[in-house]
């Protein structure tokens, strides 16, 4: 296989490609997909805590306060999804689409998950100051610095794809399990 000594592989599973999209060996669509689950681990992970900590703690307030919906009268899971209004919707769809378009762009010259941020108007990207440009760190902060031991850094690396890939797997359990339980 062409892609077995790169991030990602460890036991014990190996060289992980069930479906077997990497058996070509194309560089590109390696490079995309390792893009693509890095960023869905990231996601799943973030879900996995969104989709727990309701369950013991709520924010104050108002999801809409025109609406009268406070966060505390939300269930939790699944049925959450038909309670918020339209609207929260589709805030929450443009504030995702400015995400993906905009604030964690991922510079094809750069390693997967290594994102950075852009400003584009229309079809051309600008350089502007301390906005565009940045690179993201650990947690997510801006321009801080990166793990120097590149012993270190692998093991972080492929812990996070690790974590990643359960997160997607335990997230999608977790949706399963409310559906049928509710």
């Amino acid at each position: 296989r062409a892609f077995e000594n790169e991030l990602g592989v460890q036991p014990p599973t190996g060289f992980w490609d069930p479906a077997g999209y990497c058996t070509e060996g194309d560089a590109y669509d390696f490079f995309r997909r390792r893009v693509v689950e890095i960023k869905h681990g990231r996601i799943s992970m973030l879900a996995c805590i969104g989709y727990i900590v309701p369950e013991y703690f709520r924010f104050p307030g108002f999801l809409s306060p025109s609406s009268a919906i406070k966060f505390s009268e939300l269930p939790t899971g699944l049925a959450a999804i038909t309670k918020v209004p339209a609207l929260g919707w589709f805030q929450t769809v443009i504030f995702l689409g400015n995400m993906e378009l905009f604030a964690c762009y991922q510079d094809p010259k750069k390693q997967p998950g290594q994102n950075s941020t852009r400003l584009v108007i229309g079809y051309t990207q600008v350089k502007i100051g301390g906005i565009s440009g940045w690179e993201y760190g650990p947690f997510g902060v801006p321009n801080a610095p990166s793990i120097e031991d590149p012993e270190l850094r692998k093991k972080k690396l492929n812990a996070e794809i690790a974590n990643g890939r359960l997160a997607m797997v335990a997230i999608i359990g977790m949706f399963f399990q409310d559906g049928l339980t509710g």
